[in-house]
């Protein structure tokens, strides 16, 4: 069976996300949607909160699962027989530090292949910090995001609101 795992924060899931997950699944018969947990970064939302909104975002694809990892990408690669890691890329700038963690899961586990991935044109301005901003301002985010999570930033930042 051949496994890839599609890492990040998830802090939220996006459109652009969606769309890298979605073509994964066409080259690979399992496709882990891996939910970081970083102590470093001061996420908007829980774990379990991202978790739970990843998975009800990809609960249409029965090729992929949600799970959740704290130790080094690569190990759980190992862990879940993963023999690719999915990496998005929507600009060159991007692409500096994604090539760096790629040779560095190299150099750790060779047996991994990291595979960059682009999103359809209209969603390579997303990033999950524009959309929490904008749904922290009061903005519409329904272009960006599946409704469920536009639902969860509104519920989030309605305090934040005049």
């Amino acid at each position: 069976m051949r496994i890839a795992i599609c890492p990040g924060s998830f802090d939220p899931l996006t459109n652009g996300h969606l769309d890298v997950i979605q073509r994964a699944t066409k080259l690979f018969d399992r496709v882990v949607v891996a939910v970081a947990h970083n102590a470093a970064k001061r996420p908007c939302f829980t774990l379990e909160e991202r978790m739970k909104l990843a998975a009800d975002a990809v609960k249409h694809l029965p090729s992929v699962k949600v799970d959740s990892f704290d130790c080094l990408l690569v190990e759980f690669a190992e862990r879940t027989g993963a023999q690719a890691i999915i990496r998005g890329l929507r600009a060159v700038s991007d692409f500096e530090f994604e090539f760096q963690l790629a040779l560095m899961n190299r150099n750790m586990n060779e047996r991994v292949e990291t595979i960059f991935m682009m999103p359809k044109d209209t969603y390579t301005y997303l990033s999950s910090r524009m959309i929490k901003e904008i749904a922290r301002l009061g903005g519409d985010v329904r272009a960006f995001v599946p409704a469920h999570i536009k639902a969860a930033l509104d519920e989030k930042f309605k305090s934040n609101r005049p």
